[in-house]
């Protein structure tokens, strides 16, 4: 008798074809079939919930990012804000990198020419409020100046040492006429050190769970209760919280708005680690950390900031720390901003927060689920140092832009991020080029960083210029070692750098317009102002060399409908590569790059490219697309739990054709009205739509339309999800014909004990790692408790035929999803040289910081039984830790929630005691034991 496994490896039922976008080895290409997906509904009148792609009106900006201390000192009238000579008073000493230098807004405007020539039309300040001049322990050596403006007092006037607010007035009327905007930098997470603790000055962060916050009648609550509401309870400084307030005699009235006087406030929780709940409550090593769950500061934060827009004409905010605010701050904060600058005439006001990580399950929440308009692409400068300065394989790059549809909702996407290369907390591009290629030419650091600024002006996204990137600046690191002066310096560390492609040091002003970075950023804000589908036209993966090599997309506008194909070339040789297109035979001319003036597409679509080392070319089709014929139809697959975000749904599109489509995706819940929740112009067409307000278990309807270039529509049938983690079974086996060679008495058994999968809590994964499976031709599925009454095979497909493995022979790892009911194989590559866990428990370790890739003590040690990487710590203390896999010591290549590359942090919660960090170079899984 056949087993039930067998039946369906003798007559296997195939899945629907459709058209998908497949990153493989070597190439990247577009597949199409000639079958219509199942399901799909041809309409023959378009269907009204067809929609375009948005953009969100500034999907055309080029920023400059400047810190008006460190660019040109216009006048020495105010160096030192009018607070006298003593540094350690007026904050003043050009010497010292941490003090103010004597930048200001008068030589700001006075440089307008030189930015603008850089093709700027956004002008984004650092904070521009008055601060605390001077912070530390009191000595020279141990303080710092508040010049980089994250310690304000009064957020209604700029500081002294910058200027005054009409001179900022002036300053922005000047950009105004010049046609630039002009963004500040704001802060609603904290102000500067003020408040004080009675009890302690080391201050440990306290949690609520130890100590709870009081009302003022002594009775325990939870702020988060309140939190988005107009009620607050009222609290007493001496009894609601775990250490008490104390503000200095001299400073009990030195912030401005009044309200920020207050000590209730504040959380008062103590310093935080920057992991768990402390990164919201905590102090930001020691400044105040405002109590934003309570409505008195969500509604004094919106009017100190309405009050400028409606005075001074600002242009758009960039939000500091906006991951470090609690969730309904922002869903207030917001809309209401924006709806108030719309009312002054600012229709295309602008918002974008900082949110320091690279995980797009994490940084799409705050314009998804928090109603902000953008986040800075933290992500995006990690892929583009990786492939520009560091050579990696360029299906790194596919898969990071892959991942862009985090961030499609209904109102907003991708397209708005600003998108940077290095900045004033992290560091400068020239520095990183510098320490990936030590012993590199000159002339080879140069080529680099201009490969790095091309992939950023030609891919999606906002791009930003940090001051002084485009004279060379390199420095030692990030934060004060990254904030050189444009004008001549005399801090003796500056000094020392060597820039890149001049002979120019610090000790001379540059503001070379012949520099030849200076020059290159010019020339590609002109090329992109000339063709604007290069800076907002949708974004398509084409092609990925499986190493150093060349990554190419396409950009097409959707009214154009003539399509770009870019290619960029991170090795140290020319590359060749066939790149698909949308279109068989269609000439392209070169309009950008050292390379052939024209090609033609071949008769599969595909544009033949030779590309230099470290450079890019970009080609713009001769002829706009062709018109569909009728629209393609259009299937959906089924809605699954987003894999690294349990609150939101992965819904996937299946669309068969090979044109320009846009997608919308639409949901309901029952008994309501379908509503949009995004639209997706590139395959894969998908959204990961948040349904955190949906409860639990409850069924989610969703159907997708699809829009071709003739405004033709096909509406899919609908299918529904389930909101919440999925049911996990009692056991998960590998059953197939490599039983045997696992241990079992015979193949193809659901229940052999030595085929069972292990469930990893943390990852929401079932693995079974095999140190050393033969080679072989191999085919399996996942039978769940034990039988094979529920079993899946290919594509999640229940009953579905056998996956299908060949093998080479070694270790094998096993993974099993229960929220899509896939299984598959993952066999590791060359073993890296490292591994190590960075992350919020280093310090625990015995490592100088926190985040340490390179720490000695967060190293795994290979053990050669299992092929499994291993770290051993024999008491790890009581806490919520936060951490990744970082491989060969460096931040290059890492591993997050679900082995994902560059993704969401893992989170540990321990109760103390010895601890074992497993790292599997097959899935990339970091396991806790």
């Amino acid at each position: 008798m056949l087993s039930r496994s067998n039946r369906h490896h003798l007559c296997p039922q195939r899945p629907p074809l459709g058209r998908i976008a497949a990153i493989v080895l070597t190439t990247a290409a577009l597949t199409a079939s000639a079958v219509l997906p199942a399901g799909a509904a041809p309409a023959s009148t378009p269907d009204p919930a067809a929609q375009h792609s948005i953009r969100g009106g500034v999907s055309d900006q080029n920023f400059y990012f400047v810190m008006a201390d460190r660019f040109n000192n216009g006048t020495k009238t105010n160096d030192d804000g009018g607070l006298g000579t003593d540094p350690m008073v007026s904050g003043y000493d050009p010497t010292r990198k941490g003090f103010f230098n004597g930048g200001d807004l008068k030589g700001l405007q006075d440089q307008l020419d030189y930015i603008q020539g850089l093709g700027t039309n956004s002008l984004w300040l650092t904070p521009s409020f008055k601060n605390k001049a001077v912070q530390g322990d009191g000595t020279l050596a141990n303080s710092s100046a508040g010049y980089h403006g994250y310690w304000v007092t009064d957020f209604t006037q700029i500081d002294p040492h910058l200027g005054t607010n009409a001179e900022l007035k002036t300053l922005i009327d000047a950009a105004h006429a010049r046609g630039m905007k002009v963004y500040f930098d704001i802060i609603t997470n904290h102000t500067a050190d003020v408040i004080q603790y009675e009890e302690t000055a080391s201050a440990p962060y306290i949690s609520k769970e130890a100590e709870p916050y009081l009302t003022a009648a002594g009775e325990v609550f939870d702020d988060r209760d309140y939190a988005g509401t107009q009620d607050f309870p009222t609290l007493d400084p001496a009894a609601s919280f775990p250490y008490t307030p104390v503000v200095p005699e001299a400073e009990k009235d030195v912030k401005v708005p009044s309200w920020l006087n207050d000590p209730t406030l504040y959380h008062n929780r103590g310093n935080t680690n920057f992991a768990g709940e402390d990164s919201l409550y905590g102090d930001f090593f020691g400044l105040d950390d405002l109590f934003t769950e309570n409505p008195k500061v969500v509604n004094g934060m919106m009017d100190v900031y309405k009050t400028w827009i409606r005075d001074f004409g600002i242009d758009g905010f960039r939000i500091d720390t906006m991951k470090h605010v609690n969730d309904e701050f922002w869903q207030q904060f917001g809309p209401q901003v924006l709806s108030y600058a719309k009312e002054q005439g600012k229709d295309e006001f602008f918002m974008f927060g900082e949110v320091f990580d690279t995980s797009k399950s994490i940084t799409s929440k705050f314009t998804t689920k928090n109603q902000m308009q953008a986040v800075l692409d933290f992500g995006f400068q990690g892929a583009a140092r990786s492939f520009a300065s560091q050579s990696s394989k360029a299906t790194g790059l596919a898969d990071f832009f892959n991942g862009d549809d985090w961030y499609t909702d209904a109102d907003s996407n991708v397209y708005q991020l600003p998108t940077f290369l290095g900045n004033h907390d992290m560091g400068r591009i020239g520095a990183f080029i510098a320490q990936d290629n030590v012993g590199a030419t000159e002339g080879e650091l140069v080529e680099r960083d201009e490969l790095a600024h091309e992939l950023m002006y030609f891919s999606r996204g906002n791009p930003v210029i940090y001051y002084g990137d485009e004279q060379g600046f390199t420095g030692a690191g990030g934060d004060q070692d990254s904030r050189q002066t444009m004008f001549a310096s005399k801090v003796q560390e500056y000094l020392d750098d060597d820039l890149l492609g001049t002979g120019s040091t610090h000790a001379t002003d540059n503001f070379d317009t012949q520099h030849p970075l200076y020059k290159k950023i010019s020339e590609l804000a002109a090329l992109t102002a000339e063709h604007p589908t290069l800076r907002s036209g949708a974004q398509q993966n084409r092609y990925a060399a499986d190493g150093a090599g060349i990554y190419a997309f396409s950009r097409i506008d959707a009214k154009d409908q003539r399509e770009y194909i870019v290619a960029v070339n991170n090795s140290e040789t020319a590359q060749t590569a066939a790149i698909p297109t949308y279109e068989a035979k269609q000439p392209f001319k070169l309009i950008y790059g050292d390379a052939a003036k024209n090609a033609k597409t071949d008769s599969q679509a595909n544009l033949t490219v030779t590309v230099p080392p470290l450079s890019a070319v970009v080609y713009e089709a001769a002829g706009r697309l062709a018109k569909s014929k009728a629209a393609p139809g259009v299937v959906l697959k089924k809605p699954v739990t987003a894999a690294g975000d349990a609150s939101r749904l992965k819904v996937t599109a299946d669309v068969d054709g090979n044109s320009f489509y846009e997608v919308t995706f639409q949901a309901r819940t029952a008994g309501g009205e379908w509503a949009p929740i995004g639209t997706d112009d590139n395959a894969p067409y998908q959204v990961f739509h948040d349904v955190s307000s949906v409860e639990a278990g409850s069924s989610v309807e969703y159907r997708a339309v699809v829009l071709d270039n003739r405004g033709q529509t096909s509406t899919s049938e609908p299918k529904s999800g389930v909101v919440g983690e999925p049911t996990q079974p009692e056991t998960v086996t590998v059953a197939g014909s490599l039983n045997t060679e696992l241990g079992c008495t015979e193949d193809w058994q659901p229940g052999c004990e030595q085929a069972l999968m292990s469930y990893e809590p943390t990852h929401r994964l079932w693995q079974l790692n095999v140190p050393n499976l033969p080679a072989g031709s191999y085919e399996f599925k996942a039978a769940l408790n034990g039988t094979w009454d529920e079993n899946y095979g290919a594509g999640g497909e229940l009953d579905g035929p056998n996956v299908v493995f060949q093998h080479a022979g070694g270790a094998v790892t096993f993974l099993y999803d229960h929220a899509t009911n896939v299984i598959s194989a993952a066999v590791p590559g060359q073993q890296p040289a490292a591994v190590s866990v960075p992350g919020s428990l280093n310090s625990e370790l015995g490592c100088a910081g926190d985040w340490m890739p390179d720490c000695a003590q967060a190293q795994l040690a290979l053990d050669a039984a299992d092929g499994l990487w291993k770290l051993t710590v024999p008491d790890l203390a009581a806490g919520s830790y936060e951490f990744k896999a970082a491989i060969n010591g460096s931040w290059a290549e890492n591993y997050g929630l679900s082995g994902a590359p560059n993704g969401s942090n893992i989170a540990l919660k321990h109760d103390g005691g010895p601890v074992t960090f497993r790292y599997d170079p097959a899935s990339h899984l970091v396991t806790v034991r």
